[in-house]
This record gives structure tokens, sequence and C-alpha cells, in this order.
């Protein structure tokens, strides 16, 4: 029975029990292989599939989700890693949207905090900026300038050519810099921030005002009830629908083509399976390790592109710490790059009526803080903990959890869109898409789903088309601008 037909760039498209056909042949269906079922490969399976292709996704871990992925904590299931949705994110809402879960969406007002000098501060509005302490007037009017500046930017391109130190240190001044740039470019990128390009600050500011709601100047955060644990499940549920087969639990071992054939993707459990096209979604390292048929500029592109990692705690209290949903950390001596408070953001029904924090520390792959055992990580991190909140104490905790990620974010060094190893591989019908190619924006969510959607239309330029149309046909006719609100640390 056919469902619908319309028309496409002058093409007849068949939507027949859910499926896509078309009557011409550059619009024929292909097998596509997909490695890594993040968000990222789930997205590519979901516009793919609306298109009429044959989708494999195949995912290492036992679930769908990688970064976004949820774990059990002292009996709550929630996010392993930190997550939250603003009210601009627009990609990332459209999926929801077609997930039917953007309506149960809640949104909440937060508030920053600043811990310097052994003090803890509140940075939530311009009142509190202006009574900050550790800098003079002059300081905080220089802070503010580069910032506007910055977001007022839109050549991105040319802040490659310059490091983000002499960039910043320009602009705000040696004392601002020294104060607050410096600690926190420290906290997010190592001693890295010495090769780190000044598009990395600009996109972090961009994401900050592209969220900004036009007279309220609030923070506005948004999460799902159920966290991503729901969402996730509800995607995987709607790529089975799409008819998308999904392998979990697949831990890839070699990927190759067979000359202009179809391209063989071998499991670390010895099966191969052939595809038509094979999009690799994995951190640059390990697309260079699965095919080593790439051209040697590929292989050292991919390999030299260098990543952060991060070490991130799960702590569930009793009690909160504070009031602030991200306290921005400058001193040198906390083990960690900052305190995310969920419970300020999210109902503390969803953790049983108690708090979850998050304690993370991005550092270099090779950092030994990856073999340091978590016994010895809780031990630092609480004692971190009680110098900071001296109402805290060791009894608070009812649960304490690691997570480790090796391969995050690829450094946005000096010329970083110069650099980068190209989507479409010299290996016939092999594609490598990772989080790398968000040269203009910074690793969220939001941008990761724009990545997705930009590689499909892009790399499968009728494929895409024909999943674009599919996605936004159903849009109803007035649609609102965007909403905004202001974000003062990455989400």
């Amino acid at each position: 029975m056919v469902n619908s037909v319309f028309y496409h760039r002058g093409t007849e498209v068949t939507e027949k029990e859910g499926r896509l056909t078309s009557s011409d042949d550059e619009y024929r269906i292909m097998h596509y292989g997909i490695i890594g079922g993040g968000i990222l490969g789930m997205t590519m399976a979901h516009r793919l599939a609306q298109a009429g292709q044959r989708v494999t996704l195949m995912e290492a871990a036992p679930q769908l989700g990688g970064m976004a992925d949820a774990w059990e904590l002292g009996g709550v299931t929630w996010d392993r890693h930190y997550h939250v949705t603003l009210l601009s994110d627009q990609h990332w809402r459209r999926v929801l949207r077609e997930l039917d879960l953007d309506d149960d969406m809640q949104w909440v007002e937060t508030k920053t905090g600043f811990f310097t000098d052994g003090r803890l501060y509140s940075m939530s509005n311009n009142v509190e900026f202006l009574k900050f302490p550790p800098l003079g007037l002059i300081d905080k009017f220089r802070l503010g300038a580069t910032i506007f500046y910055a977001s007022k930017l839109t050549d991105w391109k040319n802040l490659e050519q310059i490091p983000v130190a002499d960039w910043l240190r320009k602009l705000s001044g040696s004392r601002t810099f020294e104060k607050i740039w410096l600690p926190l470019l420290r906290a997010k990128l190592g001693e890295n921030y010495r090769k780190t390009s000044a598009a990395f600050i600009w996109s972090t500011i961009a994401r900050m005002y592209a969220a900004r709601r036009t007279g309220l100047k609030k923070e506005m955060f948004g999460y799902l009830p159920g966290g991503y644990a729901r969402i996730l499940k509800r995607f995987t549920q709607q790529l089975v629908d799409e008819g998308v087969e999904i392998r979990t639990g697949a831990q890839t071992r070699l990927v190759h083509p067979t000359g202009f054939g179809p391209v063989m993707v071998q499991s670390a459990d010895h099966r191969s399976d052939e595809f038509d096209r094979v999009v690799l979604t994995t951190p640059s390292p390990v697309i260079s390790r699965l095919c080593p048929g790439l051209n040697e500029d590929e292989h050292q592109r991919h390999n030299g592109l260098q990543y952060q990692g991060i070490v991130c705690a799960s702590v569930l209290l009793k009690q909160p710490l504070d009031r602030f949903y991200v306290t921005n950390i400058t001193d040198a001596w906390v083990p960690f790059t900052a305190v995310i408070e969920m419970s300020t953001l999210v109902d503390r029904k969803e953790f049983d009526g108690n708090s979850l924090v998050y304690l993370p520390k991005y550092v270099a792959p090779d950092d030994p803080l990856f073999e340091e055992s978590d016994a010895s990580i809780q031990d630092r991190f609480i004692a971190a903990l009680e110098k900071m909140y001296p109402h805290f104490t060791l009894d608070d905790v009812l649960a304490f959890k690691v997570s480790r990620v090796r391969n995050v974010v690829a450094l946005s060094t000096l010329d970083y869109s110069n650099t980068l190893p190209p989507m479409r591989t010299s290996l016939p019908g092999v594609f490598a898409v990772n989080s790398a190619h968000i040269v203009n924006g910074t690793l969220n969510v939001n941008e990761t789903v724009k990545l997705a959607e930009d590689a499909v239309r892009e790399l499968f330029a009728p494929v895409g088309a024909m999943s674009e149309t599919v996605a936004l046909r159903d849009r109803p006719q007035s649609v609102q601008p965007e909403d905004e609100t202001l974000v003062l640390t990455e989400a």
C-alpha cells in the first residue's frame, strides 16, 4: 500500500510502508555500514533510513549512545557524563521532536559560580560580575569587551592562525588573562592551551551568545525527565522501526574495500560483512588503525590530531553542595576542572531526593590519571570538596563512580581546518566522519547532530536531500525564531 507520493527536485519519490523509493537510479538503495553508535552514528543512520537506505549500525559497547549513554549510580540511573540542552539547540531539538520528546523538556533558570583564591563567588548576573573581587573595574570592562567583541566576529578562519593565549592577553590584558582565562584554559586543555588557536575560545563564546534570550539575560537550560536513558531508548526504537539493523558489542577489527565492489568489515569475533558504503564515526586514531589502506597523508592527518580525554566522577550526595549548576574553578590545587551540580537543574526526584554532582578533569589521552584507581581518585576529589565546601563531609557521599574516555575532543590547534583528514577517504566507498570535523563550534550534542546531517547531505547528496525533505516536510508552516539563553560555560 502506497502511503504518499511527493516530488523532490523533479524526481518522483514514493513512500510505501515507511520506506522511500524513487524512479531515479541516482537514488538507488545502498547498504550502509556505520561504525560507531554514538549520537553521530545514530543520527546518520536515522537520516539515511528516512531516505529509504538500508543501514547497519555497529557499536562496540553493549548499548548505543557513546558519550551520551547512561549508567547506574547508587540505585539511580542517569547520564554517565553531564549534558544540557539549550533553547537554541535547534538541530538536536528537531530530532527530539521527531522522537515525540521535545514537548516533555523541562526548562530551568540556573546559576553560575566561580571558585577562585579559595573562595566561592556567584557570577550569575551583571551585578554580581561587577562585584567580583578578584578583578578590578578596568579588568572587568576588558573581560566583558572581549566576550562582546568575540560574539560579533564571523570570520573564524582568521582566528585559527592566532594562539588563543596571545589573542586573549591582547584583548583582556595580562591580569585578566592570568586570573581568569589561563586557569580556565588549563582546566579544559592542560598545557595544550599553548598549541590551541583563538578559534577555540571564539566557538565557546559563540555558543554562549547563540543561547542568549533577548531581554531576559538569564541562563535557561533544559533536560528531559528520565535523562538520556529515556532518549536513547526511544531513539533506538525509532531506528528499529525505520529498519536499521543494530549490532551492539560489535568490535570492528578491519575495514577494507574489495576492488571496485563492496567494502568489507571484519569484526573481532571473525565475522565479515560487505557493504556498499562504510562510514566510520570513531576517533581519528581508531580510524587510522581500522583502515590500513588509507594513503600516507590520511594516516598522518588522522594520527596528527591531538585529542583531549576526560576522567569524570559522578557523585551521589545526600544533600546539595550549593546553588550553582556549574562552578568554574581557577585555583590550581583543585584536582578537577569544575563542579557540575546536576540537581540544581534536574528535579531531585529523578535522584530519589538526593543530589548528583559531576567532577570532570580534562587531560591528555596518555595522562597518568587514566591509570589511577577509583579509590585514589575518590580520596583526592572528596578531600578537595571538603576544603571547598565546609559543610560537606564524607558521610554525605552515597555513591562515587568514575568514567574514563581517552579521546573525547580534538584540539583546535593552529590552522586546524586545513589539517583535518577528509571525510571522503581514498578508499572507494569508505568515509570518515567524526567529532574532529566540528571545526567552527564546540563539541556538544547539537553540533554533533548538525555534523551528521551536513555529512549525509554533502557526502551522499541525493540521499541526503531526500532525508532532509522527509525530516522537514511535516514541520509547521509557522516557525518560531530561535530562543536564546545565557550560557557561561560549555554544556
